[in-house]
């Protein structure tokens, strides 16, 4: 899992090399809501033989199918972090450096990992 940290008012797709770096397993779907609708997204994730899986923006002009079986899987995403909010510090953002933040983002995602594993 990898976290990171833009400024409130940065748009999604512009954080989106620094979740994605080659340094990660290659994915076979990147599943992404329509903040991440970008044709440099597009093709970055295709010359990665990655399947992108992005709702069209409604002001695009070139009209791109999605999967919606597989779109419907994103549900999965959105639970996550809705569960990450639990945890009132991380949905509050009480910590006032990015490195105390992101440090709780990963000890609630490690908690809530191994809880998955105990059931």
């Amino acid at each position: 899992m990898r976290t990171e940290i833009t400024p409130g008012q940065t748009s999604d797709y512009l954080g989106f090399d620094l979740v994605m770096a080659d340094n990660l397993p290659t994915p076979s779907v990147l599943l992404a809501d329509r903040g991440y609708d970008a044709d440099s997204i597009r093709v970055k994730m295709e010359k990665r033989d990655v399947l992108p899986v992005i709702p069209m923006r409604k002001s695009r002009k070139k009209r791109i199918g999605v999967d919606r079986s597989l779109y419907r899987l994103r549900n999965l995403v959105e639970r996550c972090f809705n569960k990450l909010k639990n945890a009132r510090r991380v949905a509050t953002r009480y910590d006032k450096t990015a490195e105390s933040f992101l440090g709780f983002v990963d000890i609630t995602s490690i908690r809530l990992w191994l809880r998955h594993l105990s059931t």
